[in-house]
C-alpha cells in the first residue's frame, strides 16, 4: 500500500482512542469458538501473503483492545491464507519514508501493538504455518506460546539486517530474552531463516507438528497451558551484566567485521551497539531500538537494499515455473572444465535427473530423453555449429537446446541449424553454486517466444533468477565486467601494485578486485573474450595480457598470474606500499563499467535500467548497498 498523509496520521493515534469497537475490519477476522477461545485470523486484502502496514496495525490494536475487554479463555493468532503466517512489514513502506518522524511513527505503532498483545491477561498462542518473518515473528514472540507446522515452506526468522536495518517492533529485546543473546544475535546478524525443527531446538517455538494437527494442538495447548520455559541463569546474566555485554559485544563485532564493513553495512554494528549499551534494561532498549532502526531506515544502505529486494522479486516474476516442468537435464562439457560439472551438480540438487557427456563423446540415449540440453564447451565456432546441427536431430522436438557460452553470439552458433529459433543461451554466472543469476539469451531477429518463456521457467525451476538478455558479444555481464578487468590490468601496467588495485575495488564494495577476477577467470579466457569484444565493440586490450599468456601465466589454473597460487589457493604476498589516491583508483575502475552499462542500455541488451542493475548485482556481485552501477552513477553524478 502507498503511504498517504492520512496513513501517517493513523499510526500516530493513541491506542486508547481506538476504543473497543470490533466492526469494520478489512484485514482480519475475529471468531470465538465453543470453548470461549478467540481466533484472530489475518487476511491482508490485496496481498498473496500477510504483510503488516499502518492500516493492519490499526486493526490489530482495535482487535486487541476488544479481546482485552471481552476476557476470553484464550487467544490464537493465525492466518486465513493457507501456507502464510506473517511475512513481516510491507517493505514498500521503507522506500516511502522521508523523515525520522515518519519512521518513528511506524515503529512506535508496531511496538505499541506488540505490547498490547503481550499485556493480554489470557493465555495467547501463535499458530504458524508458512513464513513467520520479521515483524511477524516479533508479534509471535509477544504471545505465550508458538506452535509451528512442519510444512516445508514454514520458516522463522528476523531477516531485517538483509534490508539494512534491524528488528524494531521489540524483537531485539524479546528474542534475546527468549533464547539468549548468542542464538538471537546469530539469527539477527545473519538474517537466518530457520526451519521449524531448528527453531524448536533453539526454544524459539514450543511445538512442531504436521499441518493437519496444528488446530487441535493449538486448542489443547491453550486449554491446558504447559509451564513456560525460563532461560538459564547464565543466559540471563550475559544481558544483565554490563562487563559481560562488553565482552560478548566485542566478540560479535569481530565476527561481523570478518565479512562486513560498518561503512558499507551499518545495521549489524548498530544492533550490537544497541544490545551492548541497553541489553540489561528492556525499557531503555525498546526506546533505543526505535531510534536506531529509524536512523537506519533513512540511510542510503537501507534504501538501496530495499530496492535490491524488489529487483530480486521482479527477476523471480520473469519466470513462471508452471509453464515448463522438465525432469531430465543433459550437460555437454569439456573434460577439464568445471562449468558443466557445476551446472550438473546444481540441477541434481534441485531434484532433476541429470546426465553428462564429454564433448568428445556422443550419448544418444540421454540426448533423446532430455528435456533440457546445455552445451558448456570451449570448442571453436565451426565445431560448435556442427554440434548444434546434430543435437537438433537427436533431441526431442520440444527439448530446450541451450549454450552456456558468452564468447560467441547466439546467431553464429545457430548458423547451421535447420531450426535456429530452438537455440537459447543459458549463461550460468560463476561460481555456479553460489551465484543466483542466469542470463537467458535470445536472438531478437530469430527467436521463438515460447522457447524463451520455457527457458525462463526452467531457470526458476532450478531456483535461479532469469535475466532476459539480447544476444551480443559478451552478452551483458561479461561485456560490462571486461572493461573493469582491463582497466585493472592497465593500472597494474602503470605501476600500481595488484594488491592495492584489488583492495580499492573491495573497499568500494566489489566481491573481487579486477586482477583477482582475471586470475580466477584465466588470463587466456580474458584475452579471448577481450579480443571478441575488441573486434565487435572496439575495446582496447592491454599488451600485458598478451605477455602474460605467452609466458604461461594464466592465473589460478597455472599457479601464477597477477598472484601466485598453491593448490588453487592464493599465496600471501608482502604488503604493497603505494602512496597514490585510492579514491582515484576506484573511479577509474568503476567508470568503465558505468560507461558500458549505459551503452548496453542504449542498445537494448536488457529491457531497462533496473534489470541491468539487477543483473550486475545478482550475477556479478556489484555492491548491493550501492544499488547497481546505473543507480550508483545517477546518485553520485556531479
Amino acid at each position: 500500500m502507498l503511504l498517504t498523509s492520512a496513513h501517517w496520521q493513523n499510526v500516530r493515534i493513541k491506542l486508547d482512542e481506538w476504543g473497543f469497537c470490533v466492526s469494520g475490519f478489512q484485514h482480519l477476522h475475529l471468531e470465538t469458538d465453543e470453548s470461549n477461545v478467540v481466533w484472530l485470523k489475518l487476511d491482508i486484502q490485496g496481498e498473496s501473503t500477510n504483510l503488516l502496514n499502518p492500516a493492519v496495525l490499526e486493526e490489530l490494536a482495535r482487535a486487541c483492545a476488544a479481546i482485552h475487554a471481552s476476557k476470553p479463555r484464550g487467544l490464537i493468532v493465525c492466518s486465513a491464507k493457507p501456507g502464510s503466517f506473517i511475512a513481516g512489514i510491507d517493505f514498500r513502506l521503507i522506500s516511502q519514508i522521508e523523515t525520522t518522524e515518519q519512521a518513528l511513527a511506524l515503529i512506535h505503532a508496531g511496538q505499541n501493538v506488540c505490547q498490547q498483545f503481550e499485556n493480554l491477561p489470557c493465555p495467547t498462542l501463535a499458530m504458524i504455518d508458512g513464513p513467520c518473518l520479521g515483524a511477524g515473528l516479533e508479534l509471535a514472540l509477544t504471545l505465550d506460546y508458538r506452535i509451528a507446522s512442519d510444512n516445508p515452506i514454514t520458516r522463522l526468522g528476523l531477516p531485517e539486517i538483509r534490508l539494512g536495518f534491524h528488528p524494531c517492533f521489540g524483537g531485539t529485546v524479546r528474542s534475546t530474552a527468549k533464547i539468549g543473546v548468542l542464538d538471537a544475535m546469530d539469527i539477527m546478524l545473519k538474517g537466518k531463516l530457520l526451519r521449524p525443527q531448528t527453531a524448536l531446538k533453539m526454544g524459539l517455538i514450543d511445538t512442531c507438528v504436521p499441518a493437519h494437527e496444528l488446530r487441535a494442538t493449538a486448542i489443547q495447548t491453550l486449554l491446558k497451558p504447559p509451564t513456560k520455559a525460563k532461560p538459564a541463569l547464565h543466559v540471563v546474566a550475559l544481558s544483565k551484566l554490563s562487563p559481560s555485554r562488553k565482552l560478548v559485544g566485542a566478540k560479535l563485532r569481530q565476527q561481523v567485521g570478518e565479512h562486513t564493513r560498518p561503512d558499507h553495512y551499518p545495521a549489524p554494528y548498530a544492533l550490537i551497539d544497541l544490545w551492548e549499551k541497553h541489553g540489561g534494561h528492556p525499557a531503555e532498549m525498546y526506546q533505543a531500538e526505535a531510534i536506531s532502526a529509524a536512523k537506519l531506515m533513512l540511510g542510503e544502505t537501507a534504501q538501496n537494499l530495499v530496492r535490491v529486494f524488489f529487483l530480486q522479486c521482479r527477476l523471480k516474476a520473469l519466470g513462471d515455473k508452471t509453464l515448463f516442468q522438465p525432469r531430465h537435464v543433459h550437460i555437454i562439457s569439456d573434460s577439464d572444465s568445471d562449468a558443466g560439472k557445476d551446472i550438473a551438480t546444481w540441477c541434481t540438487r534441485q531434484g532433476l535427473t541429470t546426465s553428462e557427456q564429454d564433448a568428445s563423446s556422443l550419448d544418444k540415449e540421454n540426448l533423446a530423453k532430455a528435456d533440457v540440453i546445455i552445451e558448456a564447451t570451449s570448442e571453436n565456432l565451426q565445431a560448435r555449429q556442427q554440434r548444434f546441427a546434430g543435437l537438433e536431430k537427436l533431441a526431442k522436438p520440444d527439448a530446450i537446446l541451450a549454450t552456456n557460452t558468452t564468447r560467441m553470439p547466439l546467431e553464429d552458433l545457430a548458423g547451421t541449424m535447420h531450426q535456429p529459433k530452438r537455440l537459447v543461451g543459458l549463461h550460468f554466472c560463476t561460481p555456479v553454486i553460489s551465484t543466483p543469476l542466469v542470463e537467458v539469451v535470445f536472438d531478437p531477429h530469430n527467436m521463438d517466444g515460447n522457447v524463451v518463456t520455457q527457458a525462463k521457467a526452467f531457470v526458476r525451476r532450478i531456483d535461479k533468477l532469469p535475466l532476459p538478455v539480447k544476444s551480443s558479444p559478451g552478452f551483458l555481464l561479461n561485456r560490462i565486467l571486461m572493461p573493469y578487468v582491463l582497466e585493472g590490468i592497465r593500472l597494474q601496467q602503470q605501476g600500481v601494485p595488484a594488491a592495492v588495485i584489488d583492495a580499492a575495488a573491495r573497499d568500494f564494495g566489489m566481491p573481487q578486485g579486477p586482477l583477482e577476477l582475471a586470475d580466477a577467470m584465466g588470463l587466456d579466457t580474458c584475452q579471448q573474450t577481450g579480443e571478441i569484444l575488441a573486434k565487435k565493440l572496439g575495446m582496447e586490450i592491454p599488451l600485458a595480457l598478451y605477455h602474460m599468456t605467452r609466458a604461461g601465466k594464466l592465473g589460478r589454473k597455472s599457479g601464477e598470474g597477477f598472484y601466485r597460487y598453491r593448490n588453487g589457493k592464493m599465496m600471501k604476498e608482502e604488503k604493497a606500499e603505494w602512496q597514490g589516491n585510492r579514491a582515484m583508483l576506484q573511479t577509474r575502475l568503476i567508470k568503465p563499467m558505468v560507461r558500458e552499462s549505459r551503452a548496453c542500455l542504449e542498445q537494448g541488451i536488457v529491457e531497462d535500467a533496473d534489470l541491468l542493475d539487477a543483473g550486475l548485482i545478482f550475477g556479478a556481485g556489484f555492491a548491493p548497498f550501492r544499488g547497481g552501477p546505473l543507480h550508483y552513477a545517477q546518485a553520485n553524478q556531479p
